[in-house]
Formats: C-alpha cells, sequence, structure tokens
C-alpha cells in the first residue's frame, strides 16, 4: 500500500514539475524575442568612425538619386527600422543595379566600384540576417556595424577622389 502512495505521490510530483518547466520555457522565449529587437538607441551605441560627404562631393553626387535612396535607407537602419529587408528583394536588387550602373562620370573609378561592391556584401549579409528569426542581437548589431563601416568607408574614397581630381599639380619645365 505505501509503495502505490509513493508511487502516486511521485508521479504526481513529476507531472507538476514538467508544467513548470513548459511554462517557464514559454516566457523565456517571450523575453528572448524582446530582447533581441534593435533599437535605435542599441544602434546609437555602435563604436565607427563615420566619414560624410564633403561639399564638393555632395556637388558631384546630387543627381545619383540610387545613392539618395540608399542614404535614406541608412538612416531608417540607424533609427532602428529594418523594415527596408522585408520582402523588397526586387527594390533592393534594382537599388545595388542601379548603384553600381549610374555612378557619375566624375567619380567613375576603380576604387569607387570596389567600395560599391563592398557595400553591397555587407547590405545583403545585413538582409539575409535581419530576415533570419533565429538572429540574434550581438550578430544582428555586429553586421549593421560591418554595413555602417563600410558605407562610411565609401564615403570616405568618394570624398578622396574628388580631392585627388581637384588636386593641380604643377610640372617642372
Amino acid at each position: 500500500m505505501r509503495i502505490k502512495t509513493l508511487s502516486i505521490l511521485s508521479l504526481l510530483v513529476i507531472f507538476l514539475s514538467c508544467k513548470k518547466d513548459q511554462e517557464n520555457n514559454t516566457e523565456d522565449k517571450a523575453g528572448d524575442i524582446e530582447k533581441n529587437e534593435v533599437i535605435e538607441k542599441d544602434i546609437s551605441k555602435i563604436d565607427y568612425i563615420e566619414f560624410e560627404l564633403d561639399s564638393k562631393a555632395e556637388d558631384v553626387i546630387k543627381d545619383w538619386t540610387e545613392y539618395q535612396q540608399l542614404q535614406e535607407a541608412i538612416l531608417d537602419i540607424k533609427k532602428g527600422d529594418l523594415s527596408f529587408f522585408n520582402d523588397n528583394k526586387e527594390v533592393i536588387n534594382t537599388l545595388l543595379r542601379g548603384l553600381k550602373k549610374n555612378i557619375p562620370k566624375k567619380i567613375k573609378a576603380a576604387s569607387i566600384s570596389a567600395r560599391i561592391t563592398a557595400l553591397e556584401t555587407k547590405f545583403r549579409k545585413l538582409q539575409s540576417l535581419s530576415n533570419l528569426s533565429t538572429t540574434n542581437k550581438k550578430e544582428l548589431l555586429a553586421t549593421i556595424k560591418d554595413f555602417l563601416v563600410s558605407f562610411s568607408s565609401f564615403n570616405f574614397q568618394i570624398n578622396k577622389k574628388i580631392e585627388y581630381d581637384t588636386r593641380k599639380i604643377e610640372k617642372p619645365q
């Protein structure tokens, strides 16, 4: 009789403890989802050197619509809004294709094309990670940093190209 009572009690304890674990797991998963969201505050903490275009470079690229669209997307990303990447493959492909194809003649050079390729790589990586449900916040922030650094390097390269072209070197006679 004692054995039956002990077995029933132990089974009851096991069933009750399993139920608590399942409840705790669902609460943890909901907490993890909230913790994985990237917000503007997180992105503002990213430490990198940001190069802006100087006035000469801005004059050269003012009609480059793909660059303007990319800049708008980056402003959204800095606000923590990654919705640009959600089911937007055709727009992204068109943007990146146009960015490569419509480079203004004053800055058309191999170094600029190389920076665009690097930027495209980081952009596509960010796109793929932002659409994955298994991406954690640390990975996403590291990818956002890589993308922002590549855009900053792209701006720096544009500035250097304009600076190099406007230099006047006098040759000795």
